[in-house]
């Protein structure tokens, strides 16, 4: 009876890696359980929660803070970039570009160890609307 159970579980967390490989994107679990559930249609959410979590501490994945909002997630080992977050669908997209010298910006006498910017608007598709 064991055997059939690792293969759904086994089944599941490849549709979960190949939501986000497909997505090239940030997802919350939510974006990621619709997009498994075309490979595994009887997935649930806390599978999705679980198999994250788990990504997490494997590395594979890593967690994307978004300011008033669930953490979503994206592949591990990218080069540094932000992200926008549209109001109107609330998907999360890579932003490649970087401001010069944040360091300008800073009090008199402060050290910048690291930044994280999001922004914030209406996606390309939903500009359209």
């Amino acid at each position: 009876m064991s055997a059939p159970t690792q293969a759904r579980q086994t089944l599941q967390r490849t549709a979960i890696r190949r939501a986000f490989e497909r997505a090239d994107r940030p997802l919350s679990p939510a974006e990621t359980l619709a997009s498994a559930q075309r490979e595994v249609p009887g997935l649930g959410i806390a599978t999705v929660y679980r198999n994250i979590r788990n990504f997490v501490d494997e590395g594979w994945l890593e967690e994307v803070p978004l300011p008033g909002a669930p953490n979503r997630y994206e592949i591990s080992g990218k080069h540094h970039h932000h992200h926008f977050r549209c109001r109107i669908c609330d998907r999360v997209f890579e932003v490649e570009a970087c401001p010069p010298d944040l360091r300008t910006m800073l009090p008199r006498g402060f050290r910048l160890e690291g930044h994280d910017i999001t922004l914030f608007g209406r996606c390309a598709g939903c500009a359209r609307s």
